[in-house]
């Protein structure tokens, strides 16, 4: 299994874990559908009030799809399937409070993920970017997701510079995207002090302002994906052209800010 779920009773929080860390928690096909597997068995599981994400081995949260996925397409442009669609906890009608702990790299596909948490807690080693410009993709689902948690100009910037740079910890937690920063290797006790003191409210008064404070972006966020598969077919280099430039990236070459 390529995550975990442990749970503590006694504080009714659950730490999901996203578990390969020698592929920097990359999310594979059996990953996504483990995923999936896991926000359903939580919507049944009420000894269960409030969940942390996070990824193991401290290099990366997530580093989004694996790139060795191999994600068969139907043979129409009208019809686009996207595995990363379905393996965060909203889209999967669990309405249960989550907090993101963050440490090392967030990008790309991960965004999926944080996209869908209620709130973000992240260490002074994490950085987010997004690479899908810089290797011909449309960043599409992801910019829709992270414009409705940060400043525009800065999700804007942060997914047209893709490779060249990487926001900070510092500069996440100035701008709104990471609501509290702590020391490194803090993220996850602070995202679980933090679940256990909402997870020792009443369960219905959590949810139902989890529900409501989604309700208020329900809108956005639909009219944003239902232009991605259209713009994602429009823009998006052929799958050899995007290895080509994959293969030719020079690691270390970004700026941090």
């Amino acid at each position: 299994m390529s995550v975990r779920v442990e749970t503590d009773k006694d504080t009714a929080v659950a730490v999901v874990t996203l578990d390969r860390p020698g592929r920097l928690n990359a999310i594979d096909l059996a990953m996504a559908g483990q995923l999936r597997d896991v926000w359903q068995g939580l919507r049944f599981d009420d000894s269960v009030r409030a969940v942390v994400l996070t990824g193991a081995g401290g290099r990366a949260f997530s580093t989004g799809i694996d790139r060795d996925a191999v994600v068969p397409q139907p043979n129409s442009p009208y019809m686009q399937d996207d595995p990363l669609l379905t393996i965060g906890p909203k889209a999967n009608d669990l309405w249960k409070p989550v907090v993101a702990a963050v440490q090392g790299m967030a990008c790309g596909g991960a965004f999926y993920l944080l996209g869908e948490s209620d709130f973000l807690v992240a260490d002074t080693t994490a950085a987010f970017f997004d690479p899908h410009t810089t290797y011909g993709m449309v960043s599409a689902y992801e910019s829709v997701l992270m414009a409705q948690r940060m400043p525009f100009g800065e999700v804007a910037r942060m997914m047209l510079m893709g490779t060249a740079e990487r926001i900070s910890a510092q500069r996440a937690h100035d701008i709104g995207l990471v609501s509290e920063l702590t020391e490194a290797g803090g993220a996850l006790e602070a995202a679980t002090a933090a679940a256990t003191v909402i997870a020792g409210y009443p369960a219905e008064a959590t949810q139902g302002t989890v529900r409501a404070l989604w309700a208020a972006k329900e809108a956005a966020r639909a009219q944003g994906f239902a232009q991605a598969p259209h713009l994602v077919t429009l823009g998006n280099l052929p799958a050899d052209r995007q290895a080509e430039l994959f293969a030719e990236r020079q690691s270390g070459r970004f700026r941090s800010r």
